[in-house]
């Protein structure tokens, strides 16, 4: 990418260190992306080459990885449009060359093939809109050598004339084509995911599932400071210096750089995509900084030629005696001691910057999530252990059929370390599935009761913060349940519902009888009291006094409770012998009791349908 082959070596020193690279490669929170983001990389590295060499070889070697990377994560579709939009860039800038049509339709050709083999891709390529650029750009390559054929045949006039009519008819096909095949539904529309890149708050709206997610929230200033430390100030200049010799490789370094600008900014989890050009360019900087200012000889002086002469002479006549140095023609700096300053100051940022790398890395992004960590009075460590020691209990303590109904977030830790089925995981597609967990969350008892026992369900883990402070538990996160779950039943759940007439979302005494007949509720404060004195209950998270009467529970049975209360499990109850929950068995009870004690009656029989 760059002329001085300092920068290879310094783009790779950053990746290894860099945090918002390295935030996704860590045995801590390995995932998808610590495969998928080398495969990125190595993928824009062999379409340069490629590029650069007019390879078929080449091309098929990133058609290789491209499908490689398309059965590692979702994030294909960022490559499957921004080698499109520089080959397209390529030909608006007249740069169109035999190599370049080799390159695009080799990987084009064997990439698609390639990526249609994935079972979760299938015909997406061809059927949906996100993957219609790819296309439309090879198309357009076909014309643009039809044309560099056609142009060599006839005379420069009737070419004109030819290539102004045939854009034209071929825009206008091409365009009404695409609007009539995905009105017809041959081709799918934009996602909500693509959609919510352009408008922030379009998922908040319309799909509260994507917007619930951290990682898809959109990224705070210190963020990016966080994760790149000095190279987000060095990475503008890299992008500059591409400017200054636009070879091919670094017009695509150019719309790389602006698009996952952008992308990282509306999109937390985007950071990933941004850190690789951030590297590069911020290498391409250093190390032209490095190159000019290691070097020890002062270049010599250029002497002035014809009738430059007497202007320099004037000049240097015009300058005050006070600014003797200035009287020099050579205009930089290369005395040994400013040197020497310039490059013990650029050591100084790289040996700061090798410092927090290591801190955040080690602080940050090391420590596996189900493992909590805090600080005592005395700056020692203690570990929070209750996911695991919950995980366990559900192992050592349950069938192993029995299914577990939590939120979404916790189904991987669920099956992977309690081995035991979940209701909803990380994996689940189906809208639906999900709001009907929101649901039985927000609903009261007789309405959950229902859902739980229609999905066989046995037992239903909440995480609960108030004790501890843990900010990250299911009462904060209640909202979005709400949400999703009034995006398919807003007549049944209505998030206005849980909050005050003034707006607010309390779970005190001011709570709505919404929130506080909310299942969700119900589980995280029940038997809460008993661990303070009468009517002093705090909840730590929201900074809430609890009401003096805490809440009771009819058709579940307390499981579990780990040590510091952030786990908790409860049981469902199972029906009574006339298949009645046990809330309806209380409230017939109650009714008989009321009977017997007004007129005596003879014996009643009781119909079971």
């Amino acid at each position: 990418m760059s002329t001085s082959p300092s920068a290879g070596l310094l783009a790779a020193i950053f990746m290894g260190i860099t945090p918002g690279y390295i935030s996704r490669s860590v045995a801590g929170s390995y995932d998808n992306e610590a495969i998928a983001i080398f495969l990125l990389v190595f993928t824009f590295y062999l379409w340069i080459k490629s590029l650069k060499e007019g390879s078929a070889l080449w091309g098929a070697l990133t058609a290789l990885f491209y499908g490689y990377m398309v059965s590692a994560w979702g994030g294909y579709v960022f490559i499957t449009n921004l080698l499109p939009l520089h080959a397209f860039v390529l030909i608006c800038m007249g740069r169109y060359s035999p190599r370049l049509y080799i390159s695009y339709t080799t990987w084009y050709a064997l990439g698609t093939l390639a990526s249609m083999q994935i079972p979760f891709v299938g015909f997406l390529p061809i059927r949906s809109s996100e993957h219609m650029s790819a296309l439309g750009v090879f198309g357009l390559l076909q014309i643009v050598a039809f044309v560099e054929f056609i142009r060599q045949q006839l005379p420069s006039k009737q070419f004109q004339t030819l290539l102004r009519s045939l854009v034209l008819v071929i825009f206008v096909v091409a365009f009404g084509g695409l609007v009539l095949l995905t009105v017809s539904g041959t081709i799918a529309p934009w996602t909500g995911r693509f959609y919510s890149l352009w408008d922030t708050g379009y998922a908040k709206i319309h799909i509260p599932i994507i917007a619930s997610v951290s990682e898809h929230q959109p990224t705070a200033w210190p963020a990016f400071f966080f994760d790149l430390n000095m190279l987000i100030w060095l990475f503008p200049a890299g992008v500059y210096m591409c400017f200054r010799n636009l070879k091919d490789e670094q017009v695509f370094i150019i719309i790389y750089a602006v698009l996952a600008s952008y992308f990282a900014g509306v999109m937390v989890r985007l950071m990933l995509t941004l850190t690789p050009v951030v590297c590069v360019a911020a290498a391409i900087a250093l190390s032209q900084i490095l190159d000019t200012y290691l070097v020890a000889e002062t270049p010599k002086t250029v002497s002035p030629v014809n009738g430059n002469a007497d202007v320099t002479k004037n000049l240097a006549q015009a300058v005050p005696d006070t600014l003797r140095s200035t009287r020099n023609p050579l205009v930089g700096i290369y005395s040994y001691g400013s040197k020497a300053m310039i490059v013990g100051t650029t050591m100084s940022y790289l040996f700061l910057f090798v410092l927090h790398c290591t801190w955040v890395t080690s602080n940050a992004y090391s420590s596996p999530s189900v493992v909590l960590a805090s600080r005592l009075p005395d700056g020692s460590q203690h570990i929070i252990d209750d996911y695991r020691e919950a995980y366990y209990w559900l192992r050592q303590n349950t069938a192993e059929n029995a299914k577990v109904m939590s939120w979404w977030d916790y189904g991987y830790q669920i099956g992977g370390m309690a081995d035991r089925p979940t209701l909803v995981d990380n994996n689940t597609w189906n809208n639906t599935h999900i709001a009907t967990v929101g649901k039985a969350m927000s609903s009261r008892e007789e309405v959950s009761y229902p859902i739980m026992r229609q999905h066989e369900v046995d037992y239903v883990l909440v995480v609960f913060g108030g004790l501890l402070g843990y900010s990250g538990d299911d009462i904060n996160k209640f909202l979005w349940m709400v949400r999703i779950a009034a995006g398919i039943w807003p007549d049944e759940v209505k998030e206005r519902d849980f909050f005050t007439p003034r707006g607010e979302y309390r779970v005190d005494d001011e709570a709505t009888p919404t929130m506080r007949n909310s299942l969700m509720y119900k589980m995280s404060y029940y038997n809460y009291n008993a661990l303070f004195p009468a009517g002093q209950a705090q909840d730590r998270v929201r900074g809430s006094r609890l009401p003096a009467q805490g809440p009771e529970l009819s058709t579940l049975e307390e499981a579990f409770t780990s040590e510091n209360w952030i786990i908790r499990i409860y049981k469902v109850k199972d029906l009574d012998n006339l298949g009645r929950d046990h809330q309806s068995a209380v409230a017939f009870e109650k009714g008989g009791k009321k009977k017997k004690a007004g007129k005596r009656r003879g014996p009643r029989v009781l119909r079971v349908e």
